[in-house]
Protein backbone atom coordinates (compact mmCIF):
# COMPACT_ATOMS: atom_id res chain seq x y z
CA UNK A 1 0.00 0.00 0.00
CA UNK A 2 1.42 3.59 -0.66
CA UNK A 3 0.15 6.78 -0.03
CA UNK A 4 1.05 10.36 -2.00
CA UNK A 5 1.62 13.72 -1.10
CA UNK A 6 3.08 16.41 -2.59
CA UNK A 7 5.90 19.07 -1.07
CA UNK A 8 7.63 22.13 -1.78
CA UNK A 9 11.03 23.31 -1.15
CA UNK A 10 11.47 26.82 -1.18
CA UNK A 11 14.17 28.61 -2.90
CA UNK A 12 15.19 32.06 -2.66
CA UNK A 13 18.29 34.33 -3.09
CA UNK A 14 19.48 32.64 -6.08
CA UNK A 15 21.67 33.98 -9.17
CA UNK A 16 18.86 35.75 -11.24
CA UNK A 17 19.42 37.10 -15.06
CA UNK A 18 17.94 36.93 -18.60
CA UNK A 19 20.12 36.64 -22.19
CA UNK A 20 20.16 34.48 -25.24
CA UNK A 21 19.79 30.64 -24.70
CA UNK A 22 22.70 28.78 -25.30
CA UNK A 23 23.69 26.77 -28.30
CA UNK A 24 22.92 23.77 -26.86
CA UNK A 25 19.57 25.23 -24.87
CA UNK A 26 18.51 26.15 -28.59
CA UNK A 27 19.14 23.02 -30.17
CA UNK A 28 17.00 20.96 -27.70
CA UNK A 29 14.51 23.22 -27.65
CA UNK A 30 14.06 23.38 -31.33
CA UNK A 31 14.67 19.44 -31.72
CA UNK A 32 11.68 18.44 -29.44
CA UNK A 33 9.43 21.48 -31.11
CA UNK A 34 9.72 19.32 -33.89
CA UNK A 35 8.35 15.80 -32.55
CA UNK A 36 4.71 14.59 -31.63
CA UNK A 37 3.13 15.37 -28.30
CA UNK A 38 3.35 11.88 -27.24
CA UNK A 39 7.64 11.59 -28.00
CA UNK A 40 8.38 14.39 -26.28
CA UNK A 41 8.90 13.11 -23.10
CA UNK A 42 11.66 11.35 -24.62
CA UNK A 43 14.15 13.71 -24.21
CA UNK A 44 13.52 14.15 -21.33
CA UNK A 45 16.83 12.76 -19.06
CA UNK A 46 16.14 10.68 -16.21
CA UNK A 47 17.80 8.67 -12.93
CA UNK A 48 16.01 6.54 -10.30
CA UNK A 49 17.84 5.04 -7.56
CA UNK A 50 17.77 3.05 -4.32
CA UNK A 51 19.12 4.64 -0.95
CA UNK A 52 20.54 2.19 0.97
CA UNK A 53 20.45 3.18 3.31
CA UNK A 54 17.63 5.88 3.88
CA UNK A 55 18.19 9.28 4.69
CA UNK A 56 16.30 11.46 6.87
CA UNK A 57 13.20 13.28 4.42
CA UNK A 58 14.71 16.80 5.79
CA UNK A 59 18.15 15.90 4.79
CA UNK A 60 17.13 14.74 1.27
CA UNK A 61 15.06 18.37 0.55
CA UNK A 62 17.78 20.21 2.65
CA UNK A 63 20.42 18.59 -0.22
CA UNK A 64 18.28 19.60 -2.85
CA UNK A 65 17.72 23.18 -2.12
CA UNK A 66 21.15 23.48 -2.10
CA UNK A 67 21.31 22.05 -5.13
CA UNK A 68 19.29 24.65 -6.78
CA UNK A 69 21.57 27.14 -5.42
CA UNK A 70 24.62 25.78 -7.14
CA UNK A 71 22.98 25.39 -10.72
CA UNK A 72 21.39 27.81 -12.39
CA UNK A 73 20.20 25.42 -15.15
CA UNK A 74 17.70 24.12 -12.38
CA UNK A 75 15.55 27.08 -12.25
CA UNK A 76 16.06 28.91 -15.76
CA UNK A 77 13.04 28.95 -17.45
CA UNK A 78 13.29 29.37 -21.73
CA UNK A 79 10.70 31.82 -23.66
CA UNK A 80 11.22 32.53 -27.46
CA UNK A 81 11.43 36.46 -28.30
CA UNK A 82 9.70 37.84 -30.76
CA UNK A 83 12.10 37.14 -33.82
CA UNK A 84 11.64 33.25 -32.91
CA UNK A 85 15.20 33.07 -31.12
CA UNK A 86 15.26 31.39 -27.99
CA UNK A 87 15.64 33.87 -24.32
CA UNK A 88 16.52 31.76 -20.81
CA UNK A 89 15.56 33.90 -17.70
CA UNK A 90 17.00 32.42 -14.45
CA UNK A 91 14.51 33.20 -11.10
CA UNK A 92 16.30 33.89 -8.23
CA UNK A 93 13.55 32.25 -6.26
CA UNK A 94 10.40 30.09 -6.68
CA UNK A 95 9.10 26.84 -5.44
CA UNK A 96 9.99 23.38 -6.24
CA UNK A 97 7.61 20.68 -5.82
CA UNK A 98 8.51 17.07 -4.76
CA UNK A 99 6.33 14.05 -5.13
CA UNK A 100 6.08 11.99 -2.01
CA UNK A 101 5.00 8.60 -1.86
CA UNK A 102 5.16 6.39 1.24
CA UNK A 103 5.34 2.72 0.85
CA UNK A 104 5.44 -0.63 3.27
CA UNK A 105 5.90 -3.94 2.03
CA UNK A 106 9.55 -3.73 2.41
CA UNK A 107 12.35 -3.19 -0.22
CA UNK A 108 10.27 -4.40 -2.62
CA UNK A 109 7.47 -2.45 -1.54
CA UNK A 110 9.72 0.62 -1.68
CA UNK A 111 11.71 -0.44 -5.12
CA UNK A 112 7.80 -1.09 -6.91
CA UNK A 113 6.31 2.46 -5.61
CA UNK A 114 10.08 4.06 -6.34
CA UNK A 115 9.64 2.50 -9.85
CA UNK A 116 6.18 3.23 -10.67
CA UNK A 117 7.14 7.03 -9.41
CA UNK A 118 9.81 7.37 -11.91
CA UNK A 119 7.29 6.32 -14.82
CA UNK A 120 4.85 8.17 -14.01
CA UNK A 121 7.15 11.26 -14.07
CA UNK A 122 9.32 10.52 -16.79
CA UNK A 123 6.28 10.51 -18.97
CA UNK A 124 5.29 14.46 -18.99
CA UNK A 125 6.66 16.50 -21.13
CA UNK A 126 7.86 20.41 -19.59
CA UNK A 127 6.39 23.52 -20.42
CA UNK A 128 9.90 25.24 -20.10
CA UNK A 129 8.64 28.38 -20.54
CA UNK A 130 6.52 28.18 -17.61
CA UNK A 131 8.26 25.62 -15.16
CA UNK A 132 11.46 24.99 -13.94
CA UNK A 133 13.19 21.99 -16.10
CA UNK A 134 13.80 19.45 -13.01
CA UNK A 135 10.84 16.89 -11.32
CA UNK A 136 11.78 14.84 -8.20
CA UNK A 137 10.17 11.95 -7.11
CA UNK A 138 10.59 10.35 -3.73
CA UNK A 139 9.55 7.15 -1.68
CA UNK A 140 10.09 7.05 2.22
CA UNK A 141 9.43 3.96 3.94
CA UNK A 142 9.97 3.58 7.71
CA UNK A 143 10.94 7.03 8.52
CA UNK A 144 13.42 7.23 5.69
CA UNK A 145 13.60 8.02 2.07
CA UNK A 146 14.58 4.93 0.39
CA UNK A 147 14.24 5.85 -3.40
CA UNK A 148 15.02 8.84 -5.87
CA UNK A 149 13.64 9.51 -8.91
CA UNK A 150 15.08 12.70 -11.08
CA UNK A 151 13.48 13.91 -14.40
CA UNK A 152 15.18 16.46 -16.04
CA UNK A 153 14.29 18.78 -19.28
CA UNK A 154 16.61 17.56 -21.89
CA UNK A 155 17.08 21.94 -22.37
CA UNK A 156 18.72 21.70 -18.58
CA UNK A 157 21.11 19.02 -18.90
CA UNK A 158 22.19 16.44 -21.22
CA UNK A 159 23.61 12.79 -19.87
CA UNK A 160 26.98 13.88 -18.54
CA UNK A 161 24.98 16.81 -16.44
CA UNK A 162 22.98 14.65 -15.19
CA UNK A 163 26.12 12.46 -13.90
CA UNK A 164 27.31 15.38 -12.46
CA UNK A 165 24.02 16.57 -11.04
CA UNK A 166 23.80 13.24 -8.80
CA UNK A 167 27.09 13.36 -8.15
CA UNK A 168 26.78 17.00 -6.39
CA UNK A 169 23.47 15.75 -4.64
CA UNK A 170 24.99 12.81 -3.24
CA UNK A 171 27.67 14.83 -1.63
CA UNK A 172 25.34 17.39 -0.30
CA UNK A 173 23.01 14.55 1.33
CA UNK A 174 26.10 13.72 3.10
CA UNK A 175 26.66 17.11 4.59
CA UNK A 176 29.67 18.70 2.13
CA UNK A 177 28.77 22.32 1.72
CA UNK A 178 28.08 23.99 -1.36
CA UNK A 179 31.09 26.13 -1.34
CA UNK A 180 33.45 23.64 -1.20
CA UNK A 181 31.77 21.67 -4.86
CA UNK A 182 32.04 24.53 -6.37
CA UNK A 183 35.34 25.50 -5.03
CA UNK A 184 36.37 22.07 -6.76
CA UNK A 185 34.23 21.83 -9.39
CA UNK A 186 34.03 25.31 -10.92
CA UNK A 187 31.92 25.71 -13.83
CA UNK A 188 30.45 27.89 -16.46
CA UNK A 189 26.80 28.41 -15.47
CA UNK A 190 24.00 28.90 -18.80
CA UNK A 191 24.03 32.74 -18.86
CA UNK A 192 27.90 32.29 -18.94
CA UNK A 193 28.08 30.29 -21.16
CA UNK A 194 25.65 32.18 -23.64
CA UNK A 195 27.92 35.58 -22.67
CA UNK A 196 30.90 33.41 -24.33
CA UNK A 197 29.55 31.89 -27.39
CA UNK A 198 28.45 35.96 -28.37
CA UNK A 199 32.24 36.68 -27.47
CA UNK A 200 34.46 37.31 -30.31
CA UNK A 201 36.44 34.04 -29.35
CA UNK A 202 33.46 32.03 -29.62
CA UNK A 203 31.86 33.09 -32.88
CA UNK A 204 34.79 32.49 -33.96
CA UNK A 205 34.79 29.09 -32.69
CA UNK A 206 31.44 28.92 -34.03
CA UNK A 207 32.51 29.91 -37.29
CA UNK A 208 35.34 27.42 -37.59
CA UNK A 209 32.79 24.77 -36.49
CA UNK A 210 30.32 25.05 -38.75
CA UNK A 211 32.70 25.38 -41.53
CA UNK A 212 34.02 22.30 -40.45
CA UNK A 213 30.81 20.30 -40.82
CA UNK A 214 30.31 21.88 -44.12
CA UNK A 215 33.45 20.58 -45.52
CA UNK A 216 32.16 16.86 -44.34
CA UNK A 217 29.03 17.66 -46.15
CA UNK A 218 30.16 18.26 -49.29
CA UNK A 219 32.23 15.05 -49.39
CA UNK A 220 29.99 12.54 -48.09
CA UNK A 221 27.32 10.67 -50.10
CA UNK A 222 23.65 12.30 -50.16
CA UNK A 223 21.92 9.43 -49.52
CA UNK A 224 22.92 6.07 -47.78
CA UNK A 225 20.08 3.75 -47.74
CA UNK A 226 17.66 3.52 -50.65
CA UNK A 227 14.47 5.98 -50.47
CA UNK A 228 11.45 3.97 -49.15
CA UNK A 229 8.03 4.75 -51.14
CA UNK A 230 6.49 7.65 -50.65
CA UNK A 231 3.01 6.44 -49.50
CA UNK A 232 5.04 4.29 -46.92
CA UNK A 233 3.32 5.06 -43.20
CA UNK A 234 6.24 3.47 -41.84
CA UNK A 235 6.27 2.18 -38.21
CA UNK A 236 9.45 3.46 -36.11
CA UNK A 237 10.28 0.25 -34.10
CA UNK A 238 12.60 0.18 -31.19
CA UNK A 239 14.82 -2.72 -30.78
CA UNK A 240 17.46 -2.67 -27.62
CA UNK A 241 20.42 -5.11 -27.36
CA UNK A 242 21.78 -6.48 -24.18
CA UNK A 243 25.45 -8.06 -24.81
CA UNK A 244 27.53 -8.93 -22.08
CA UNK A 245 30.15 -10.03 -24.40
CA UNK A 246 29.84 -5.98 -25.54
CA UNK A 247 30.63 -4.97 -22.57
CA UNK A 248 33.98 -6.80 -22.21
CA UNK A 249 35.22 -6.55 -25.68
CA UNK A 250 35.15 -3.22 -26.40
CA UNK A 251 37.80 -2.34 -23.71
CA UNK A 252 39.37 -5.09 -25.14
CA UNK A 253 39.60 -4.16 -28.36
CA UNK A 254 39.88 -0.58 -27.48
CA UNK A 255 43.48 -1.57 -25.77
CA UNK A 256 44.52 -3.55 -27.96
CA UNK A 257 43.96 -0.64 -30.80
CA UNK A 258 44.98 2.16 -28.35
CA UNK A 259 42.09 3.51 -29.34
CA UNK A 260 38.66 4.80 -27.20
CA UNK A 261 36.02 2.67 -26.51
CA UNK A 262 33.84 5.37 -28.48
CA UNK A 263 35.90 5.23 -31.78
CA UNK A 264 35.13 0.96 -31.80
CA UNK A 265 31.76 1.01 -30.90
CA UNK A 266 31.80 3.78 -34.56
CA UNK A 267 33.88 1.71 -36.37
CA UNK A 268 31.22 -1.31 -36.09
CA UNK A 269 28.65 1.09 -36.20
CA UNK A 270 29.69 2.59 -39.67
CA UNK A 271 30.89 -0.53 -40.84
CA UNK A 272 27.38 -2.00 -40.31
CA UNK A 273 25.76 0.81 -41.96
CA UNK A 274 27.98 0.33 -44.87
CA UNK A 275 26.88 -3.24 -45.17
CA UNK A 276 23.38 -2.74 -44.92
CA UNK A 277 22.80 0.11 -47.34
CA UNK A 278 25.05 -0.97 -50.11
CA UNK A 279 27.35 1.92 -49.76
CA UNK A 280 31.49 2.49 -49.26
CA UNK A 281 31.23 5.38 -47.15
CA UNK A 282 28.95 5.93 -43.87
CA UNK A 283 28.30 9.02 -42.37
CA UNK A 284 27.19 9.37 -38.82
CA UNK A 285 25.85 12.22 -36.37
CA UNK A 286 27.80 11.76 -33.52
CA UNK A 287 26.94 13.38 -30.26
CA UNK A 288 29.70 14.95 -28.65
CA UNK A 289 29.83 15.42 -24.87
CA UNK A 290 32.09 18.86 -25.55
CA UNK A 291 33.16 19.09 -21.61
CA UNK A 292 36.77 19.19 -23.05
CA UNK A 293 36.50 22.97 -23.14
CA UNK A 294 37.62 25.46 -20.58
CA UNK A 295 34.75 25.98 -18.34
CA UNK A 296 32.37 23.40 -19.01
CA UNK A 297 34.17 20.51 -17.63
CA UNK A 298 31.79 20.80 -14.50
CA UNK A 299 28.70 21.86 -16.17
CA UNK A 300 25.68 21.00 -15.26
CA UNK A 301 23.64 22.06 -18.78
CA UNK A 302 23.05 21.07 -21.96
CA UNK A 303 26.45 21.44 -23.26
CA UNK A 304 26.57 18.18 -25.94
CA UNK A 305 26.55 19.14 -29.45
CA UNK A 306 26.48 17.29 -33.00
CA UNK A 307 29.92 15.92 -34.96
CA UNK A 308 30.17 14.95 -38.22
CA UNK A 309 32.09 11.52 -38.96
CA UNK A 310 32.43 10.51 -42.78
CA UNK A 311 34.48 7.33 -43.22
CA UNK A 312 35.18 6.38 -46.59
CA UNK A 313 35.65 3.01 -47.91
CA UNK A 314 35.12 1.32 -44.58
CA UNK A 315 35.46 -1.97 -45.82
CA UNK A 316 38.36 -4.37 -45.34
CA UNK A 317 40.27 -5.08 -42.24
CA UNK A 318 38.15 -4.34 -38.93
CA UNK A 319 41.36 -3.50 -36.63
CA UNK A 320 42.39 -0.82 -39.24
CA UNK A 321 38.85 0.34 -39.60
CA UNK A 322 39.21 1.08 -35.57
CA UNK A 323 42.51 2.85 -35.99
CA UNK A 324 41.09 4.75 -38.70
CA UNK A 325 37.92 6.01 -36.97
CA UNK A 326 39.26 7.11 -33.90
CA UNK A 327 41.82 9.46 -35.75
CA UNK A 328 39.25 10.65 -37.93
CA UNK A 329 36.45 11.02 -35.01
CA UNK A 330 39.10 13.06 -32.85
CA UNK A 331 38.58 16.02 -35.06
CA UNK A 332 34.95 15.13 -34.89
CA UNK A 333 35.01 15.79 -30.91
CA UNK A 334 37.02 18.98 -31.74
CA UNK A 335 34.37 20.50 -33.98
CA UNK A 336 31.17 19.62 -32.64
CA UNK A 337 30.59 23.12 -30.29
CA UNK A 338 28.46 25.52 -32.65
CA UNK A 339 25.47 26.62 -33.43
CA UNK A 340 23.32 24.48 -35.11
CA UNK A 341 20.66 26.46 -36.08
CA UNK A 342 23.18 28.43 -37.89
CA UNK A 343 24.42 25.19 -39.41
CA UNK A 344 20.57 24.25 -40.75
CA UNK A 345 20.08 27.77 -42.21
CA UNK A 346 23.54 27.07 -43.69
CA UNK A 347 22.64 23.76 -45.74
CA UNK A 348 19.23 24.79 -46.50
CA UNK A 349 20.78 27.76 -48.64
CA UNK A 350 23.61 25.12 -49.82
CA UNK A 351 21.00 22.75 -50.74
CA UNK A 352 18.66 24.93 -52.50
CA UNK A 353 21.76 26.42 -54.88
CA UNK A 354 23.69 22.73 -55.81
CA UNK A 355 21.55 19.72 -54.50
CA UNK A 356 21.57 17.75 -51.82
CA UNK A 357 24.89 17.53 -49.28
CA UNK A 358 25.76 14.59 -47.29
CA UNK A 359 22.81 12.02 -45.68
CA UNK A 360 22.59 12.91 -41.88
CA UNK A 361 19.61 10.89 -40.99
CA UNK A 362 22.24 7.89 -39.43
CA UNK A 363 22.53 9.13 -35.44
CA UNK A 364 24.98 7.46 -32.33
CA UNK A 365 25.20 8.55 -29.19
CA UNK A 366 27.70 7.06 -26.92
CA UNK A 367 26.36 7.44 -23.17
CA UNK A 368 27.82 4.62 -21.14
CA UNK A 369 30.02 6.40 -19.27
CA UNK A 370 28.12 10.22 -18.76
CA UNK A 371 24.75 8.73 -17.38
CA UNK A 372 24.45 6.84 -14.05
CA UNK A 373 24.45 3.32 -14.51
CA UNK A 374 20.65 1.68 -16.08
CA UNK A 375 19.35 -1.22 -13.96
CA UNK A 376 21.09 -4.59 -14.33
CA UNK A 377 19.56 -6.71 -17.45
CA UNK A 378 17.19 -9.37 -16.40
CA UNK A 379 20.10 -11.75 -17.68
CA UNK A 380 21.98 -11.39 -14.04
CA UNK A 381 25.11 -10.90 -13.25
CA UNK A 382 28.21 -11.99 -15.03
CA UNK A 383 29.93 -15.80 -14.11
CA UNK A 384 33.17 -15.73 -12.49
CA UNK A 385 36.10 -16.90 -14.89
CA UNK A 386 32.87 -16.46 -18.07
CA UNK A 387 34.56 -16.28 -21.76
CA UNK A 388 33.53 -14.50 -24.10
CA UNK A 389 31.86 -16.99 -25.60
CA UNK A 390 30.02 -18.33 -22.84
CA UNK A 391 28.85 -14.64 -22.43
CA UNK A 392 27.70 -14.21 -25.84
CA UNK A 393 25.37 -17.05 -25.11
CA UNK A 394 23.32 -14.21 -22.93
CA UNK A 395 22.85 -11.49 -24.96
CA UNK A 396 19.03 -10.63 -25.68
CA UNK A 397 16.99 -8.58 -28.10
CA UNK A 398 13.85 -7.20 -27.45
CA UNK A 399 11.60 -4.82 -28.95
CA UNK A 400 9.62 -2.53 -26.13
CA UNK A 401 7.66 -0.15 -27.78
CA UNK A 402 7.15 1.23 -31.37
CA UNK A 403 7.31 5.56 -31.33
CA UNK A 404 5.54 8.22 -33.83
CA UNK A 405 7.72 8.74 -37.14
CA UNK A 406 10.55 11.21 -37.11
CA UNK A 407 11.10 12.88 -40.67
CA UNK A 408 14.41 12.76 -41.64
CA UNK A 409 15.74 9.96 -39.36
CA UNK A 410 16.85 6.91 -40.48
CA UNK A 411 18.52 5.22 -37.14
CA UNK A 412 19.19 6.25 -33.70
CA UNK A 413 21.63 4.16 -31.60
CA UNK A 414 22.03 4.80 -28.27
CA UNK A 415 24.46 2.97 -26.38
CA UNK A 416 24.40 2.57 -22.52
CA UNK A 417 26.30 0.56 -19.95
CA UNK A 418 24.33 -1.38 -17.49
CA UNK A 419 25.63 -3.30 -14.28
CA UNK A 420 26.48 -6.65 -16.11
CA UNK A 421 25.70 -5.60 -20.32
CA UNK A 422 26.23 -3.03 -23.01
CA UNK A 423 22.98 -1.80 -24.06
CA UNK A 424 22.28 -0.77 -27.84
CA UNK A 425 19.06 1.04 -28.03
CA UNK A 426 18.44 1.23 -31.76
CA UNK A 427 15.25 3.43 -33.36
CA UNK A 428 15.02 2.84 -37.14
CA UNK A 429 12.67 3.89 -39.81
CA UNK A 430 11.62 1.29 -40.33
CA UNK A 431 10.48 1.61 -44.33
CA UNK A 432 14.25 1.64 -44.58
CA UNK A 433 15.68 -0.42 -42.23
CA UNK A 434 13.21 -2.68 -41.29
CA UNK A 435 12.92 -5.51 -38.13
CA UNK A 436 14.63 -7.76 -39.72
CA UNK A 437 17.85 -5.26 -41.03
CA UNK A 438 17.70 -4.05 -37.61
CA UNK A 439 18.72 -7.25 -35.98
CA UNK A 440 21.18 -7.90 -38.16
CA UNK A 441 22.76 -4.24 -37.46
CA UNK A 442 22.62 -4.72 -34.14
CA UNK A 443 24.24 -8.40 -33.82
CA UNK A 444 26.61 -7.33 -36.49
CA UNK A 445 28.02 -4.61 -34.30
CA UNK A 446 28.33 -6.88 -31.65
CA UNK A 447 29.64 -10.12 -33.63
CA UNK A 448 32.54 -7.24 -35.47
CA UNK A 449 33.69 -6.33 -31.80
CA UNK A 450 33.42 -9.52 -30.18
CA UNK A 451 35.38 -11.69 -32.96
CA UNK A 452 38.06 -8.61 -33.00
CA UNK A 453 38.63 -9.18 -29.04
CA UNK A 454 38.64 -13.05 -29.12
CA UNK A 455 41.10 -12.93 -32.10
CA UNK A 456 43.40 -10.56 -29.57
CA UNK A 457 43.12 -12.78 -26.31
CA UNK A 458 42.39 -16.20 -25.31
CA UNK A 459 39.05 -15.13 -22.97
Amino acid sequence: MTTSQQLEITFSSGRSGTGPATWGQQAVWDAVRRLAPADAPRYNITTAAPLDPGLPLPVVLGALEQLLHLHDSLHTRLHPDADGRLRQTVDPAGRLAVHLRRADGGADGAAAAGAALHDELAALPFDCAREWPIRVGLVEQDGAVRHISLVLSHTAVDGAGMGLLVADLTELSLGAPPAGIRDRRPARQPLEEAEFQTSARGLRRDANARAHALRKLRSGPPRLFPPAAEDAAPPFPNAVLDSPALLRAVDLVAAGHRASGSSVLLAAVAAMTARLSGSSDAVLQVIVDNRFLPGLTHAVSVVAGDGLLHLPDVGGEFGALVRRTHAAAIATYRHAYFDKRLLDEEIARLTAEHGPLADRSCIVNDTRDLLPMTPAAPAGGAAAGETLAEALTRTTLDWPREFEPRPGLTYALDALRTADALRLALTADGSVLPRAGMERFLYGIEDLIVTEARSMTPA
